[in-house]
């Protein structure tokens, strides 16, 4: 049981990291590499709200994602767009764009590294406290992970079939050039898509950090889960991206139970390549459908 149910937190924490930038990737083709340093910046923005301007928790939480979805309106209207297309140029950029937020962040005493002395930021859980569940104790905030999962991708799924917005997201995935001859604007979508793939990286911020503190490195740990989730389930299926979380969460959790922890990174590293050996295009992906079948 301990193993089902952390393997199940381990998943859906996966899920969270992937899932904005699955969303970017699939309407814009933009490989957005400043997704960690959002999550990380969220988190800090989160923090400091709530203990320098001593505000209220939920308004400290909906400003800051807030502002994640700003910056990546900017982060698109003002240097992306002009690269559209160009996919290492995109990657170069973004890149720079999450070192200059990360490098900023370590300047205002977010280290992260070992023996690192100055002050800790961590985010306080929502519920304090723990459950048994089936003779295992689960604290309160790895259940609001799972119950925080679930909904943003229920509430993703609705948006994106339900909406008019979000139905103008799929079209543009499915076939841009069609969408655009039925009126849909590539452009216009591409940077709502990198606005709400920024807030939700910060949204799993602020669910996933109670549970640790906010370091300059996790913005690198979560943009390297986050490509290994999207790669695994296949780049732009958002439904790869869900099942892929739970192959690489409980894949990981198994291992760390029997082995330890330190072969989480070998075994991460290893079911990506065991994927992509028999199915290169990923779980659920159709890039390389074509030369698969050939």
């Amino acid at each position: 049981m301990d193993i089902v149910i952390y393997g199940t937190v381990n998943s859906i924490v996966f899920a969270l990291i992937a899932v904005g930038f699955t969303l970017v990737y699939g309407v814009s083709r933009i490989p957005n590499f400043a997704h960690g340093s959002i999550y990380v910046l969220v988190g800090f923005l989160t923090w400091s709200f709530v203990n320098d301007l001593r505000m209220n928790y939920a308004l400290a939480i909906l400003l800051s994602l807030t502002i994640a979805a700003v910056v990546g309106f900017i982060m698109y209207r003002f240097i992306l767009i002009r690269l559209r297309g160009m996919a290492t140029s995109e990657i170069i950029a973004s890149f720079a764009v999450s070192l200059v937020i990360l490098e900023g962040l370590r300047m205002q005493g977010i280290g992260g590294f070992k023996g690192f002395i100055g002050p800790f930021y961590v985010l306080r859980p929502f519920i304090e406290g723990k459950m048994n569940i089936w003779g295992v104790f689960v604290d309160f905030q790895r259940l609001i992970i799972i119950g925080g999962g679930i909904a943003v991708v229920g509430l993703l799924w609705l948006f994106t079939h339900h909406t008019k917005m979000g139905l103008s997201l799929r079209a543009i995935a499915q076939d841009e050039r069609a969408a655009m001859m039925l009126g849909v604007n590539s452009d216009r979508t591409a940077m709502i898509s990198l606005s709400i793939g920024s807030a939700l990286a910060g949204l799993a911020a602020v669910i996933i950090l109670p549970l640790g503190s906010v370091t300059a490195e996790a913005g690198y740990k979560v943009l390297i889960y986050a490509l290994a989730v999207s790669i695994i389930g296949g780049l732009g299926s958002w439904a790869g991206a869900v099942l892929a979380s739970f192959v690489i969460g409980f894949a990981m959790k198994i291992s760390t139970a029997m082995f330890g922890a330190v072969w989480e990174s070998v075994v991460l590293v290893g079911t990506i390549i065991l994927i992509l050996l028999f199915k290169p295009s990923g779980l659920l992906g159709k890039q390389k459908e074509l030369e698969e079948r050939v």
